[in-house]
Parts: C-alpha cells; structure tokens; sequence
C-alpha cells in the first residue's frame, strides 16, 4: 500500500469504529463525536475501559497491534457488561463487529470501577503471556534482535556457534513492512516449518497478492550513526528467493523485505566507494583496504605434505586454527580452505611441510558465475571489478553496458519498469541515458574469501534491507565439543566491533546479576516489615 491508500483505510476504520461505539462512549458519560475524531478517541477509550493512555502507542505499532486490538475489543464489552466466555469468543472471531450488536441490540450499563484483575486463574495467565509478548516483540523490533551464526562466512572474528544480540537502534531501527505476521519469529514458523506471515503467493478471489494491500512503506527511525566502512553488519539477504523452507508448496517464493533471511556479512564497502578485488584482496578508490585488528582474512592455500607424512584434522584445528574441511589433492597435496596469512606462514615451517600456496583464480576470459552474470565482465571471486557503489542522490550514465551492474537496483530494488529495445533504455516509458539513485547501497563480503556467498555473488544491499549491528556475543556453542567445553567461556558477552583482542564481560555480568538479585531480595523484606 501506499502511504495514500493506508491514510484511507486508516480513516474507514475511524468511521467503522464510530458506527460501533459511539452510544457506548454516550453511556460512559462522554460525548458521541468523541468516537469519531482519529488518535482522540482511542484515548477516550482508554479511559473508558479503564486503561493506561500509553496503550494507544501500542495500537499504532505494526504487529503488536495484531496483539492489543482483540484486548482492547474485550476491554470494552467488559466495561459494559458483557464478562461471559461466549461473549469474549465471540468479539475476537468477528473481528471486532460484535461490539455492533451490543451498542445497537442490546441494553448494557457501563461499568466504572470495575474491577481490572482477571476472575480466573487461566484469565491471570493468559494475560501476562500476551503483554510479555507485546514487551518481547517491541525490544526485538526496535531495541535489540537475538542472531546466531549459522556459517563460517566470518571466522574468526564470528564463530559457528555465536549467540549475538543486534542493536536496531545504531542504525535507526526499521519500522515492519509486513504488517500481517506473528510475532517473535522471522519468516517460518518453528517445528512447522510453514510461512508466519502473508506473502505474494496468497492472493484474493480475484488474483490480486494480498501481500501488497498490507505492506507499509520503508521507513527507519533515526539512528545515531551510519554504517562504517568494515564493520559487520546483520541485512536481509537481497537475493532470498529460497523455497525449502517452507512445506506444502511448489510456488516460488518472492518474501517482503523484512522477512527475507538475515544474513551477517562485513561491510567492505559504503556509497559512494569505487571497489577493485585484485588477486583475492580488496581496493577502495585506489587503495588496498586496511581491516580492523580483530578481522582475519582466510584463502584457499595448497600446501604440499612431505612423503609419508599425514594430515590430522584435530592437530591443524588446535595448531593452527584450521575450521573448514580439508580435502586431500593428488601427489600429496592438501587444499585448506580457510587459513588465515599467519596460519599458512606458520603451515610453512612446519617440518612436513614441504611447501604452502595461496591458490588466486585467474582472470577469466569470461564471467564465471559472480555479479552481474553477463558474459562480458570477465570477473570470479578473486578478481572482480571496479564498480561504482551508488550513493542516493547520485546520477550515473547507462548505456548498455553498465545497465547489467544496476538493472536490479532500477526495477526491483527502487520500483522502476525497465525496458529495452536494441539500444534503447527506456525508464517508466521515457527514454534514459541517467540514472539517479533513491537511496543507498553497500557491499557485503565474508572474511573467509572462498567460502562466502556474499555480494560477489548476488551484488548490492539496499539501505532498506539493512537490520542493525552486532554488539555483543552472550553465548558460544561448539558443536564438536563434549559436556562443558562445548560453551567457549572465553567468548561469552564479548563485543564484535572495536580494536584489539576481544575481552570477556562475563564476570561483571555475573556480578551485576548477584547485585541485582540481592538488592531485589533486601528490597522485598523492606516491603514486608513495612
């Protein structure tokens, strides 16, 4: 929907509510265009049921408001009366409408002081349940996002196995797009493995995607800094289109933003950046990029064994930190496919090593399988570009040549219909020789540089699939551990980003936890002897 179309639908709400409350607002002492005017009625109608104003927030809040709207509708028939399972039931399944029935057939009285403790035990729990969902789901959408790294993509610096918590607010938290969904999950719902939320693949009886009507526009709340040049960011994957992860379906699967997979990539280029991949290593406008400290590089090296001698997986990983499998090669010949320049240099001296090489694919004659797959850029994973980063406001020139690097930005990225004929670039229907950007892109890269599907592959990341920024690892799981050394204590509520080795809050946390616990306790006992 567009902002237009939301506007309206949000005023035929304003309307169909007032159609089915204002004699209840009459016999709750307040007057019937109360009912009417948007935002001022609903506080009205807190004050009605007997509610805090600051649930009115809630009602605007996508998601959430899935939640409070059905409370809010059993608020109000309570306030009149209407107390009974059936009654309750019945408000919920009708959306709402059964508040019709009441306020035009039926005799109620309103009911000032009633009581706001639910009369059951059931009633008790169910209603924390849902406002610890509603406290959940506002930390996870605008504060902080639990992640776990599924992939070895930045080793060393991420392990399989992290545990992270994701600020949403460095960058500005992003507001949902997709509207209808349940709470707390991503795009599947777990053990069911079946979609959480209306996609494009539902459709109405006359064909039309059901998931356009309830998309809201892309907009991100003010954050206090930008997404620097190397740091490691978490963003919906831009080429999601996986289809097993959902049961019961052959239809392709096109997700909204906000529900295609997260992926957690560094940031090795921002708008505006010219990037060059040389022999594997990256080039910023001209100059060999310079990682952070805690940032470890890992290349594919052929190392050469001496005869006789033998590989053993468990000494390579304690030696020299060596995750990634290691596949035998003819004539002696080990490939390593994730080590880092320190570790290779360190292979080397080892004496059954005879000698060690870090493997460079070749320029190719033509594209092999990377960003933009058009045969004429004779691009791999080692050797690749330059291309401009866009930068929003900035206008480039198309031609048929570079119209493959920014085809995908044009039509699906910034909603444009491209079209070409023989050499004609037409943009919404008028020819075009420019190009100008609506919003910013970056280029997101794996620090282990052959086993990284990353921007290489599948090229930028729109500003608006950007989640937030990794802030701290809480727990480290290994897998190939057994009993307690499965949990890499060392790695517990370290920080991501920052320079030198990462440090280990674990005890301050433990501290402030023991604190925390007793002054709750003397606290209780004060309440008691008072």
């Amino acid at each position: 929907m567009t902002m237009t179309q939301w506007f309206i639908f949000f005023l035929i709400i304003q309307v169909i509510h007032f159609l089915g409350t204002w004699k209840l607002y009459v016999k709750a002492g307040r007057k019937s265009w109360e009912a009417l005017i948007p935002v001022y009625n609903a506080v009205v109608l807190m004050k009605i049921i007997n509610r805090p104003w600051w649930w009115v927030i809630l009602l605007f809040i996508p998601i959430i408001n899935l939640i409070m709207f059905p409370v809010v509708w059993v608020e109000t028939i309570r306030s009149f009366g209407r107390n009974s399972t059936t009654d309750t039931w019945l408000v919920i399944i009708t959306l709402g409408l059964y508040i019709f029935y009441i306020n035009y057939a039926t005799e109620v009285n309103f009911i000032k002081d009633r009581s706001l403790k639910p009369r059951t035990a059931a009633g008790e729990w169910i209603s924390s349940i849902l406002f610890a969902i509603v406290a959940a789901t506002l930390v996870h959408t605008y504060f902080i996002q639990p992640y776990v790294i599924p992939t070895s993509s930045l080793e060393k610096t991420l392990l399989v196995g992290d545990f992270l918590f994701v600020s949403k607010f460095h960058y500005g938290a992003r507001t949902p797009i997709t509207t209808v969904s349940l709470p707390m999950v991503h795009d599947t719902i777990p053990k069911l493995g079946i979609k959480s939320y209306v996609h494009e693949n539902d459709t109405d009886k006359a064909g039309n995607s059901i998931l356009n009507k309830f998309q809201l526009p892309y907009f991100r709340l003010p954050g206090f800094q930008k997404v620097k040049r190397n740091e490691i960011v978490v963003f919906n994957w831009p080429a999601d289109t996986v289809e097993q992860f959902f049961k019961h379906t052959n239809k392709s699967i096109r997700k909204p933003i906000d529900k295609k997979s997260n992926y957690v990539k560094r940031c090795v280029g921002i708008p505006g950046d010219s990037l060059e991949i040389k022999d594997g290593f990256i080039y910023i406008n001209g100059e060999r990029t310079v990682l952070p400290e805690r940032a470890k590089p890992q290349f594919t090296y052929f190392a050469k064994v001496k005869e006789g001698s033998n590989i053993n997986p468990r000494y390579m990983y304690e030696r020299y930190g060596v995750t990634d499998p290691i596949f035998p090669q003819q004539n002696g010949i080990y490939a390593f496919t994730a080590l880092t320049e320190e570790a290779a240099e360190q292979l080397k001296n080892n004496p059954n090593v005879e000698s060690i090489q870090r493997y460079v694919e070749p320029k190719p004659g033509k594209n092999q399988g990377v960003f933009p797959g058009e045969t004429q850029f004779a691009w791999n994973q080692d050797q690749f570009g330059p291309i401009y980063i866009p930068e929003e406001g900035k206008t480039i020139n198309l031609s048929m040549e570079t119209l493959p690097l920014y085809k995908k930005i044009i039509e699906e990225y910034e909603g444009n219909e491209l079209k070409v004929s023989g050499n004609q670039i037409t943009i919404n229907g008028q020819p075009a020789s420019q190009y100008t950007f609506k919003q910013d892109y970056y280029w997101m890269m794996g620090d282990n540089r052959h086993r990284s599907e990353d921007s290489r592959f599948w090229g930028y990341v729109p500003e608006d699939h950007i989640v937030g920024k990794p802030v701290f690892v809480w727990m480290s799981w290994d897998t190939n551990a057994s009993g307690f050394d499965k949990i890499r204590w060392e790695r517990l509520f370290t920080t991501v980003n920052g320079d030198g080795q990462p440090v280990s809050y674990f005890k301050y946390f433990i501290i402030l936890l023991f604190g925390w616990i007793i002054f709750a306790e003397i606290r209780k006992r004060r309440k008691k002897k008072a």
